[in-house]
């Protein structure tokens, strides 16, 4: 496929390749993005956010809302490119279509409702007559950085409320999966979006990255990523909005009241969808050590079920991860907890980029399996004896994304809620639950703002104060 940039399909000398995770096989290739081609789409952004911001809210809801219902009619070759570039299963890869459909026609409503409020400035002591209110207006230029792991919804959580707010967008997708993108910026001229509005610049971050976000035409940066280089992108950026969602270590906590069946089904979706590659997947299972033993036999079961395989095989529960490198990692800190005195329950072991899904157990806080981000299907297990206890663990981490517990107590879950230092909190749920609508974001080193239609175009809208004085 080719990039957009300046109205125009673009193509380079200097290709990429597209790859299938699961094959290797090479299924497209896009163009290597320049510095040049970044200054190319700013300077056109610059102008589509002009065009974007004259244009009135009930407008960009119909561009939106086309959008959603074209990605409706193509939910069948969506949900394929997701797993064909991707690698997860084709029913993720298809709730994934569906995901961004509801994220986009979320983004399409909440642009019939920028508004501002009256302000009581009689309250004031000094006030003589006047009359305050305020206006929301589009930042301007908004950079989207989107990661590998969801190439369309993720994608859709960026660019849907920044053209709902009023402004242009510039995309760069993650070089492993660009093409959903660019399938949705073809989706959204065909809705009707100005040319200039979007751009699709497809390449390497390393070499295109930095001289997007540090533009000072680009009034918002929004990045999903990990917690280094979202840390490195705020430095480069300056003076800019930003929202980072970045890295995470999930907790789930098992009380000894917990309903075992839904704690074994919690885990497995969240520790495995994906093959792990989720920044909320389960990856800390802090188990009360009255019902240790009995959680890991339940939780064997569970993860023996999953199948493997071909993703685009209906049948397979989970597919490779995104590159092969990914899953040696995985399996060098598997094997080096072992050694440090873990045990591998279940699972273990690799063929090219697919990892078998994996139960380490005894895991202890200061392991990287349970320090870092694993980002892999594999679940660290460790016991705890009081909820105390269980809190200081899940807090036990420079993250704060998603955490979640399993209890019947109301009391225990009040207290998990109020103490756990994380953004998304789920009781009797896994921690990689989601629904597009909710504010989320992080806490600590998983970053800053928040997603959400309607919370990201708050964070793409700039607030203006007016005041009348009669």
């Amino acid at each position: 496929m080719k990039m957009f940039i300046a109205g125009e399909w673009v193509d380079r000398d200097e290709k990429m390749n597209v790859q299938n995770p699961f094959d290797g096989s090479v299924i497209d290739t896009v163009p290597r993005g320049s510095v040049d081609d970044v200054a190319a789409a700013v300077a056109s952004a610059v102008r589509g956010a002009a065009i974007m911001a004259a244009m009135p809210g009930y407008r960009r809801f119909e561009i939106l809302r086309k959008a959603a219902d074209l990605m409706q009619e193509r939910r069948d070759d969506l949900g394929q490119t997701i797993t064909l570039e991707e690698g997860k299963v084709i029913s993720e890869g298809l709730g994934e279509v569906d995901r961004g459909i509801q994220t986009i026609s979320l983004s399409g409503e909440e642009a019939k409702r920028l508004y501002g409020e009256t302000i009581p400035l009689d309250g004031a002591p000094t006030w003589t007559g006047q009359l305050g209110f305020t206006l929301r207006v589009p930042v301007g230029v908004v950079a989207a950085i989107s990661p590998f792991n969801f190439p369309l919804n993720l994608v859709c959580h960026k660019v849907g409320p920044a053209i709902a707010g009023g402004n242009s967008v510039i995309i760069k997708p993650a070089s492993d999966t660009p093409l959903s993108a660019l399938k949705l910026t073809e989706i959204l001229l065909e809705a009707g979006l100005p040319p200039e509005a979007i751009q699709c610049v497809t390449g390497s971050g390393g070499t295109i990255g930095d001289a997007l976000v540090a533009d000072k035409r680009i009034r918002k940066v929004t990045f999903t990523g990990s917690m280094e280089v979202g840390e490195h992108i705020c430095r480069v950026a300056g003076l800019k909005r930003v929202t980072m969602e970045l890295g995470s270590n999930s907790p789930l906590i098992v009380m000894p009241d917990a309903d075992m069946a839904k704690v074994v089904a919690g885990t497995v979706s969240s520790g495995f969808s994906n093959a792990g590659q989720v920044c909320i997947s389960a990856q800390r299972v802090i188990a009360s050590k009255e019902i240790y033993g009995d959680y890991l036999d339940a939780l064997t079961e569970g993860v023996k079920a999953l199948s493997t395989g071909n993703p685009l095989d209906g049948t397979v529960k989970m597919g490779p991860m995104v590159r092969a490198q990914d899953a040696v990692r995985v399996d060098e800190w598997i094997n080096e907890a072992v050694g440090a005195g873990a045990r591998t329950v279940y699972g273990g072991g690799f063929e090219g980029a697919m990892h078998n899904p994996t139960i380490v157990a005894d895991v202890t806080p200061d392991m990287r399996i349970s320090r870092e981000e694993l980002f892999g299907p594999a679940v660290a297990v460790t016991p705890f004896d009081d909820i105390d206890e269980a809190i200081a663990m899940a807090n036990d981490s420079p993250y704060g994304l998603s955490a979640s517990i399993f209890t019947q107590d109301i009391d225990r879950a009040m207290k998990f809620a109020r103490n756990v230092h994380s953004g998304n909190l789920m009781i009797n749920a896994g921690p990689q639950w989601r629904a597009d609508l909710m504010p989320y974001g992080g806490l600590k080193g998983s970053g800053m703002g928040k997603e959400g239609p309607k919370y990201a175009i708050e964070e793409m809208t700039e607030l203006k104060m007016v005041i009348y004085h009669p």
